[in-house]
């Protein structure tokens, strides 16, 4: 075919033309010479992922992207004046050159733009807030059709002068045309691998690929044994092929042509983004039907499900790591230790434990992330060894971060495949079949004693983007999965690189992956990483989702922090504690959290000792750094800080407050902020500490004083733990609470190794004093960390464990044994909870929070009375209105066996005048029956 010149409407068409699409659909525009090489087997092996088909001519003139597509046919450039002639130039073969003051040369195609001057329609104007003011250009409408092959070459933006010139110029962000081009691919049928006993299909949504194909294998290992074209459905840029037999076993790559801005037109060889298996090291994907009977373990389809959770209000989450549940436990095979099969053990210790706290009244275990991590190798990581060294020592973590890279530990906080289950806790990460058996195991396991399965998952980054090796979702579809900056640039606020949940198929993904994981592995509840960052829309339309799929309510909490690029609903409204009042989504809250704890979770240096929480001795029990000029008022607003805790955070709970007047929880501050902000108890989550930050024991080894005797560091533990307990909406337990576990003082330990996250479930050690944390993130504290790391009577004794232990199971009992620890409605919140000793006159070192059960089933007792009592001596307190009851202490207290003497021993109620003693760093709960 010959090159030709054809000028149509104010469209102007030059230099070489080039194929685009699929096949030979070629407009007149364009020539065979410049159609990229098309793919052969070669293509699927080898160890480069990229090949470069055709290089940029200009690396560096399209990595800046400042202009936005706000539909197919509408483009802002902010900052940029009505006037000038503006124009889009198009190379198909990454050939542009534009240097400002001369003309653009390589291009193929050159659109003319038109400013306009009305504001762009409603549902464009509010999803590009935060973009800023500019100049929209408007394409003429015979071009709008163009728009799906321009979107698959190079594009710059020009405002030039009369004579061509260029004045300035960018490439343009193109989310939202695609989102208007294919709004159709987000209710098109299922994506990914599709089998049944007569086909094998597969599906990927690549609307600016220029070619889609895919590279078969018979294993895991081997080369390639067959290549196939996939074909694309313009409607809705969906790839698709399919085979007339079941393929189930074999692996698959795909391999897409594709433009990426700043490299050309490139090759790549990717994985699947809705893989829902992988070979080892998530090189290729997994054949498979995960309804097929050979991934599902002896059992699977009749196992009974524990139905114990009938209100969000009802779980008690514990959240653990599976490598950490298991890979110190000496009673698990060593095959098995850190696995997925370590819960199929179910006489090792680590299961003995669970189904102790399981018969308490724990409900759900929260797994960290399980799905495929890209940081684990998941063949051939190693194993530091960590010499035997002095408590201080720096040694410990020298030896463990020397191998952090390629050692068998990460949190898990680095998504690589949403879809797949992680394949280093796999016993063979290799067989694609094993990772999704064992998973279901697991799940088996835990259902069996009781306890639902929880994920914490994390669908607001990836951990690369780009070409990097670990990117995925941006080697098929460059630009559009990940949140970009004003620049064009991804954002990183969350740590990573921040995918775009506003984007229709950013959010199709993480609501599918939800709805897999569901369906397929009986995931009871999910904890949402970061999900402050994702639209509340988004979460809702998941929630309807998984639900659906469940055939019951799927219980979804997660972090609601507002920062970042989409702070104070920047770009949408949030999935925020602020933003989500009323849509039954629980958030953590940091309330109760930080008054418990004191300071915050940023707190480095000096103001780790210094900054005293209610817990660990604020005013009445000051530590050597403590300010001996801080005021009294600071302890009054930390227990009211409890108290708003205790009460749920609720928004419109009334409170005597510290001065006396009363307000709304949302009328009190917390760091600027309306203390209150959930409008029922279930869209709140409760703790004192989770994976994140130091332990609740490290956090007191700093601020408790020095002094303090290690039975009295185990109380306070219990103490925390009670607050949270007793507190309205979801209780959240860090495991390893209720054995004082440490991480040796670790501020963030998601790539400290085994070493700083061990547990022990023989309730031995705690694993205090075991050296100084990873230098990266702890380093400026280690002149504070040694004295308390050398140590030796903060350390505590086995039975300091045994009593936490077993304080911790009580209070389990205590919250399992009433429904008014679990109230659903703000308003039943509102009548039945009230802080008798609240206010001005209050002793603020016990907190007494008083239930009415009246009416309610469920409630156990006619009334409820709790006090915790944080001062290092028993203290009295006088209650008006509750003289003459007969107050006997809880059931749970009464027992012979209860961990606790103290409330059996020393406590007292005189019903004469209302006064209760309680003892020294107690909890007592008293009932009327």
């Amino acid at each position: 075919m010959k090159k030709q010149a054809v000028h149509v409407s104010r469209r102007i068409i030059a230099g070489t033309a080039t194929m685009l699409g699929l096949g030979l659909l070629l407009s007149p525009s364009y020539s065979m010479a410049s159609a990229p090489t098309p793919a052969t087997l070669a293509d699927c092996d080898g160890e480069n992922l990229a090949t470069t088909l055709q290089a940029s001519a200009d690396p560096d003139i399209d990595r800046q992207a400042r202009a936005y597509w706000l539909d197919r046919g509408l483009i802002s450039w902010p900052g940029m004046a009505q006037e000038g002639r503006y124009r889009l130039y198009h190379s198909s073969t990454a050939s542009l050159v534009v240097r400002q003051g001369k003309r653009p040369k390589g291009a193929e195609e050159i659109l003319s733009l038109s400013p306009r001057k009305e504001p762009p329609p409603p549902p464009l104007a509010e999803r590009f807030r935060f973009i800023g003011g500019g100049v929209e250009l408007s394409l003429a409408a015979q071009d709008r059709a163009r728009v799906p092959d321009l979107l698959r070459g190079q594009l710059l933006l020009v405002r030039e002068d009369a004579q061509g010139r260029v004045e300035a110029f960018t490439a343009l962000q193109h989310p939202g045309a695609l989102d208007d081009l294919y709004a159709d691919a987000a209710q098109a049928s299922d994506l990914g691998p599709i089998i049944d006993a007569e086909a094998t299909s597969l599906k990927l949504w690549a609307p600016t690929a220029r070619a889609v194909s895919a590279c078969l294998f018979d294993g895991g290992e081997g080369k390639a044994t067959a290549l196939h074209a996939l074909q694309e459905d313009a409607r809705t840029g969906i790839w698709s092929w399919r085979a007339p037999r079941d393929l189930s076993g074999r692996y698959y790559v795909y391999l897409v042509d594709v433009y990426v801005p700043g490299t050309g037109v490139v090759r790549n060889r990717v994985t699947d983004p809705y893989s829902i298996g992988l070979g080892a090291d998530s090189r290729r994907s997994y054949l498979a039907d995960l309804d097929a009977p050979a991934l599902k373990p002896a059992g699977w389809d009749d196992a009974p499900r524990p139905d114990r959770v009938k209100a969000q209000t009802d779980m008690v989450v514990y959240e653990l790591h599976v490598r950490d549940f298991s890979i110190g436990d000496a009673s698990v095979p060593a095959k098995h230790r850190g696995k997925y099969l370590a819960f199929a053990e179910s006489e090792s210790d680590g299961m003995r434990h669970l189904r102790g706290l399981s018969q308490a009244g724990l409900t759900d275990v929260h797994l960290l992330p399980v799905f495929d991590i890209a940081t684990i190798p998941e063949r051939g990581c190693e194993t530091p060894q960590v010499p035997a060294a002095a408590p201080d020592s720096d040694a410990q973590q020298a030896a463990v971060m020397a191998l952090a890279a390629r050692d068998c530990f990460n949190w898990g906080y680095d998504p690589y495949h949403f879809n797949a289950p992680e394949g280093s806790y796999a016993s063979d990460a290799g067989d694609g079949a094993r990772r999704i058996v064992e998973f279901r195991q697991m799940v088996m396991a835990l259902n069996r004693i009781g306890l639902r399965v929880g994920m914490d998952v994390v669908y607001n980054h990836t951990s690369a983007s780009g070409q990097h090796p670990h990117s995925v979702l941006d080697r098929i579809v460059p630009g559009y999965y990940q949140r970009l900056d004003a620049d064009g640039r991804v954002e990183r606020s969350t740590c990573c690189d921040n995918t775009a949940t506003e984007h229709r198929m950013m959010a199709r993904l993480m609501i599918d992956s939800a709805e897999l994981w569901t369906r397929h592995y009986r995931i009871d509840s999910f904890r949402f990483d970061l999900m402050g960052h994702q639209p509340r829309a988004a979460m809702e339309a998941l929630q309807r989702r998984v639900d659906a799929v469940a055939g019951k309510p799927v219980q979804l909490i997660g972090e609601g922090w507002n920062f970042g690029e989409v702070a104070d609903g920047a770009r949408f409204v949030q999935a925020s504690q602020a933003s989500l009042n009323g849509s039954g989504i629980g958030t953590f809250s940091d309330r109760a959290r930080d008054a418990l704890r004191g300071g915050g979770p940023a707190d480095n240096g000096e103001a780790l000792v210094a900054e005293q929480g209610w817990l660990n001795g604020l005013i009445y029990a000051p530590n050597a750094a403590a300010d001996p000029a801080r005021p009294r008022e600071d302890l009054l607003k930390a227990a009211d800080m409890v108290r708003v805790g205790l009460a749920g955070t609720l928004r419109d709970y009334r409170l005597t407050a510290y001065d006396g007047q009363e307000r709304t929880l949302a009328g009190i501050d917390y760091k600027g902020q309306p203390a209150g902000y959930a409008s029922a108890p279930a869209e709140v989550v409760n703790y004192a500490d989770n994976h994140d930050n130091q332990t609740l024991f490290d956090i007191n080894a700093f601020k408790l004083p020095r002094d303090t005797p290690a039975a009295d560091r185990a109380r306070v533990q219990a103490l925390g733990m009670a607050i949270v307990a007793f507190s309205q909406g979801v209780a959240y337990f860090h495991a390893g609470i209720e054995t004082l576990r440490s991480k040796s003082l670790d501020r963030n330990s998601y790539d400290s190794g085994d070493w700083f996250n061990r547990l022990d479930w023989t309730y031995r050690e705690n694993f205090f004093g075991t050296g100084l944390p990873p230098a990266s993130d702890n380093a400026a504290s280690w002149p504070l960390m040694r004295p308390l790391l050398a140590d030796a009577s903060i350390r505590p004794r086995p039975e300091d464990i045994a009593f936490a232990r077993d304080a911790f199971r009580d209070l389990l009992r205590i919250r399992a044994s009433s429904r008014l620890f679990r109230l659903e409605s703000a308003a039943e919140v509102q009548r039945r909870l009230r802080f008798p000793d609240s206010g001005p006159a209050q002793n603020p070192l016990v907190m007494a929070g008083h239930l009415d059960g009246e009416g309610l089933d469920d409630a156990g007792f006619r009334e409820i009375l709790y006090l915790v009592n944080v001062s290092p001596q028993a203290q009295t307190l006088t209650l008006d209105g509750h003289a003459g009851k007969r107050y006997v202490l809880h059931p749970v207290h009464r027992t012979a066996g209860a961990a606790d003497a103290r409330p059996r021993e020393q406590a007292r109620y005189d019903a004469a005048d209302g006064s209760f003693s309680v003892p020294a760093r107690t909890a007592v709960v008293y009932v009327v029956e």
